[in-house]
């Protein structure tokens, strides 16, 4: 069975979507972040089940907001918190923590679907990985059927306009040739939540989102 891990921020006030909570301030980023991560935990459990489904959180839900509401949604959930120094050696530690084949994402990609999670495990019986671009430069997925193979994350400069095809020549690199899923975009900006928002309106990240900007 496919383990879907998500590695992500608890949506504590200050510390998630910096960038957009200089337009809209942190308490409401937090609250985009929130439903983001409501989204995608959702889309995972029902992609494969909770049982099979993996968090790796950095920060604490006690401070998060909404973080019952988390806590209830991650019910069956195996939770750990991240270890390592940078965000790229987060990553590799979280992918090793379990068993493979493994399917990743962050928390900025709250269009991702059940269809589109298990369309990126099945690539992997072509290819040892599966890596899907962002619109960024960067990506929102990746699939390893070893995941081991992620201690190559720890060589990869993250969040740059780099970062995939970076990512992409080191697992080649490890002798890993990767399938390609469909680009999405992250919400970063409020560029890209107006997008988002409009590629997904009945998510749950789409009406807090037009909540606290209404």
């Amino acid at each position: 069975m496919t383990r879907v891990l998500v590695v992500a921020k608890a949506p504590v006030p200050g510390l998630v979507k910096t960038r957009l909570a200089r337009d809209i301030g942190p308490e409401r980023a937090a609250e985009v972040a929130a439903a983001s991560l409501l989204d995608t935990l959702a889309a995972c459990a029902d992609a494969v089940g909770p049982q099979q489904c993996h968090l790796s959180l950095a920060g604490d839900l006690d401070d998060a907001v909404h973080g019952e509401r988390i806590r209830r949604r991650l019910a069956g959930w195996w939770v750990t918190q991240q270890v390592g120094d940078g965000f790229a050696e987060r990553l590799a530690h979280a992918h090793a923590e379990g068993p493979g084949p493994v399917v990743q994402v962050g928390m900025d990609t709250p269009q991702v679907t059940p269809a589109l999670l298990l369309d990126v495990a099945a690539g992997l019986a072509e290819h040892p990985g599966v890596l899907g671009p962002a619109e960024d430069g960067g990506w929102w997925v990746l699939a390893l059927r070893d995941p081991a193979v992620a201690r190559v994350l720890a060589g990869v400069e993250m969040s740059t306009p780099s970062t995939y095809d970076d990512t992409r020549a080191a697992l080649a690199d490890a002798g890993v040739p990767v399938g390609s899923a469909p680009v999405l975009r992250d919400v970063d900006t409020l560029a890209d939540a107006e997008a988002v928002a409009g590629a997904a309106p009945e998510t749950h990240f789409t009406h807090t989102w037009r909540a606290v900007t209404a």
